[in-house]
């Protein structure tokens, strides 16, 4: 008996309308997130990246949404990372939501560019300062020979900045995923789930279909 064949569940909590689904996906988005924070499940805002090299070879991983309005979804991360590698080649993305506690999952795929520097200046800074130090710290996505050369070079970095404010680097800051398509996803009984899929037209409106499950 294989035991990953009979890993399954009923989904039955909730529904997903046209009648009840808003007409903008960003709102019916916020809408969402909402509920998945006021149900305080963990990290709510963590999400897959998923991106592409020149090659075409995919890569994905979690990162944390900063912030999510009609302009896009913005990330933060080091430029110079096998992510920001993979999108100075290839400025397209796609990001995935997934509330399993609300049986819920929310796909976003669309066009990628860096945020402001103005932008990341003011979200370096309102990080903790040690989290300032470990991304000043860190080659991210590059061998090290060993942990203590990383926490040594950590240690001399917050020597370095006791008493002053640390200098956002210029190789690490922002991306916005600016989104063609949003598809919200909601699990329903006898695998009939509700699947909303949302276009950006070109006069910048959405239109929206409903995806058999």
């Amino acid at each position: 008996m294989n035991p990953l064949t009979d890993l399954r569940r009923e989904y039955a909590s909730h529904a997903l309308d046209e009648k009840d689904a808003h007409a903008d996906p960003i709102q019916l988005f916020t809408i969402w997130f909402d509920e998945a924070l006021k149900s305080q499940l963990i990290d709510a805002n963590a999400m897959t990246l998923a991106t592409a090299s020149a090659k075409g070879e995919p890569s994905a991983r979690i990162v944390l949404l900063k912030g999510a309005d009609e302009h896009g979804f913005v990330f933060y991360t080091n430029y110079d990372s096998a992510k920001g590698r993979d999108l100075a080649a290839n400025l397209r993305a796609s990001l995935l939501f997934f509330w399993a506690e609300l049986e819920r999952q929310v796909r976003i795929n669309g066009s990628v560019t860096k945020t402001t520097a103005a932008e990341s200046d003011q979200y370096f800074q309102s990080r903790p300062k040690e989290s300032q130090i470990g991304a000043a710290t860190s080659h991210q996505s590059s061998p090290v020979s060993n942990r203590s050369d990383l926490e040594q070079r950590y240690a001399e970095f917050a020597a370095k900045y006791k008493d002053s404010l640390v200098p956002r680097p210029s190789n690490w800051g922002g991306y916005r995923v600016k989104p063609d398509t949003i598809e919200f996803w909601q699990g329903r009984k006898s695998r009939l789930h509700d699947r909303l899929l949302y276009t950006r037209q070109p006069d910048g409106s959405w239109s929206r279909s409903r995806l058999e499950p």
